[in-house]
């Protein structure tokens, strides 16, 4: 399958426009498993991010214009552990692909947003995991480098950019202010902005 278009996608991202919202948390269940699903619209292209809730699989499709997913693959492991969770078992009369697993996410997508459930920096961070000091995962401030004569590194922006958004990850880097993290659930605090 070359293209997927998530057209429930469509409501969904103009309710999160219309109350400000532009990263958003919601479930999504197929069989035996349960998913995490974040909607990041303040990224280009939107990107939508799965989270299989008791498990360590993630992964993450990058949505278009449009809401389409250009042949939306997944690397060997993630699918074989994505077949397994959901218990299917190899038939060549009816291929599972991961174009397929989209397909049934596009009936179960929620048409409206509720503030309640936007997507906060560590629920992110579970699923977007390939970042600097990874066990911290919770946000807990801003630390201007410029009276210690130091500057923000690459890797503290690139954890800027993937949990809190390319917005805030811009102006670290132009003012020169870390995001800091605590893998303490009790040290996190509200995100500001830099």
């Amino acid at each position: 399958m070359a293209v997927v278009v998530l057209d429930g996608l469509r409501n969904l991202y103009n309710s999160m426009r219309a109350q400000g919202i532009s990263r958003y948390r919601f479930n999504y269940q197929r069989g035996p498993a349960n998913f995490d699903v974040m909607f990041l619209v303040d990224e280009s292209p939107f990107a939508l991010l799965f989270g299989a809730k008791g498990h360590t699989l993630s992964f993450e499709f990058k949505v278009q214009a449009g809401f389409r997913v250009v042949h939306p693959q997944l690397d060997k492991p993630d699918f074989a552990n994505l077949c397994s969770l959901l218990r299917l078992e190899f038939d060549p009369n009816n291929r599972f692909s991961p174009g397929g697993f989209l397909q049934d996410f596009n009936n179960h997508i929620p048409a409206h947003a509720n503030p309640a459930q936007k997507a906060e920096p560590h629920d992110i961070a579970r699923v977007r995991r390939n970042v600097e000091e990874a066990h911290k995962i919770y946000f807990c401030g801003w630390r201007d480098n410029k009276p210690r004569g130091e500057r923000v590194t690459p890797k503290n922006l690139e954890k800027t950019l993937q949990l809190l958004g390319p917005k805030t990850a811009a102006s670290c880097d132009k003012k020169n202010i870390s995001s800091c993290w605590t893998d303490i659930p009790g040290g996190k605090v509200d995100v500001t902005d830099p």
